[in-house]
């Protein structure tokens, strides 16, 4: 009876993973592509196969930290179990359910964190408060770095002295030197390392000794990277800049979408980590896989209608303001990725639009609209807490577990 009930926990913990990962999919990772639909550089059923597609990869290559951490990192003293797993995620994809239909802005970060941290609470752990200072601070950073990116991307790509033909090349030279220290599964990594990037790759095959404790090897492929990057968009913005900057546009959206899938997919498998690993003794790759299994279902199904709505917000703000939110995107997914802290992509990419509109002397998002989101924000986190405390409870007595 008791190994019935194990593996009936089991099978409904990972449906709820998965319903999760769709529910990411189709919301969380379609802003990336939504500036280039708006921009008619590419249509909405192509932009929605496009997510899927990279979103997935990026589940599969990018998501082990920030599922670690949302598994085992935010509670001290216990293991989270099928059934706190179960609880955990119901709670959040419950907030994300209220968010989509009543069209208030729900962040998954914050609901996935604050139902693992109460669920781990009612289990008897322990709170993990160095892992609360380090995700707060990362948090709290997001707005100004975001916003303050996105403001020198804007300002350059206004700059009378400054041509496009050489602005957008820029731009893409910088996004091309950080995909070259991307950290990714697929790449051979050094001992002790899950992800290795490119330059990492390439300076470990060379083996050529560091100077001042930078490797040349590394530092020369990055360069190479963004040489590449920079040549080609230059080329294309020489033919017509409006070409050339609708293909960053897609490039970059690209990248925001691999991105999105590797910091959001953690979201939806991080509470089945101790279960998949350590109970059931699969690799970690077997539930990465579910999460983008969902993401892409959810991305080929969902998305077109959020793209469809977002795109026009976007074609209002224009390609190059558009271009200014998502570049900070990039950069702030990856750091996140690398450091293992779960983020909302609501909270960068409006930053980035704020950020973006005050190059032009004008935010364009109002004063109350900032205000309930930020409210949201908190209140999402408060209560999620409270609300997965209480689940686990009574799904504890009901079920004995």
């Amino acid at each position: 009876m008791a190994g019935l009930v194990f593996w009936g926990l089991v099978v409904v913990a990972s449906v709820t993973s998965l319903l999760t990962a769709w529910t990411l999919g189709a919301n969380s990772n379609s802003p990336p592509f939504a500036p280039a639909i708006g921009a008619n550089a590419i249509s909405t059923m192509r932009a929605a196969f496009l997510i899927g597609i990279l979103a997935g990869a990026g589940a599969l290559a990018q998501g082990g930290s920030i599922s670690e951490t949302i598994g085992a990192g935010l509670i001290d003293g216990v293991a989270i179990t099928s059934l706190a797993a179960t609880a955990g995620l119901l709670t959040a994809t419950g907030f994300m359910a209220f968010g989509i239909y009543s069209g208030y802005p729900v962040p998954a970060a914050f609901a996935t964190t604050g139902a693992m941290i109460g669920v781990g609470l009612s289990l008897g752990g322990a709170p993990a408060f160095d892992t609360y200072r380090r995700i707060a601070t990362f948090w709290m950073l997001v707005p100004p770095v975001s916003g303050g990116l996105a403001y020198l991307t804007a300002t350059i790509l206004r700059r009378d002295d400054i041509p496009e033909t050489v602005g957008v090349p820029l731009l893409a030279a910088v996004v091309g030197g950080i995909v070259a220290n991307v950290e990714l599964s697929i790449v051979p990594s050094a001992a002790g390392r899950d992800q290795g990037s490119l330059a990492g790759w390439a300076a470990r095959t060379v083996g050529l000794p560091g100077i001042g404790g930078v490797d040349p090897t590394a530092v020369l492929a990055t360069v190479l990277f963004a040489a590449v990057s920079f040549v080609f968009i230059r080329r294309r913005t020489q033919e017509s800049v409006d070409r050339g900057i609708k293909t960053f546009l897609v490039l970059l959206g690209s990248l925001v979408a691999f991105s999105s899938g590797g910091s959001q997919v953690g979201l939806a498998t991080g509470p089945l980590e101790n279960l998949y690993t350590a109970e059931l003794g699969l690799p970690g790759l077997a539930l990465l896989a579910v999460g983008a299994t969902g993401i892409l279902g959810g991305a080929w199904m969902g998305a077109p209608r959020l793209l469809q709505a977002t795109s026009r917000e976007y074609a209002q703000l224009g390609v190059r303001r558009s271009i200014a939110a998502l570049v900070p995107g990039f950069i702030i997914a990856q750091t996140a990725i690398t450091l293992g802290i779960p983020i909302s992509f609501n909270n960068i990419i409006i930053s980035g639009v704020i950020g973006g509109g005050l190059a032009g002397g004008s935010a364009g998002v109002s004063r109350r609209k900032i205000g309930v989101t930020l409210a949201f924000w908190l209140i999402t986190l408060v209560t999620s807490v409270a609300i997965g405390f209480g689940v686990y409870r009574v799904f504890a007595m009901v079920l004995g577990g």
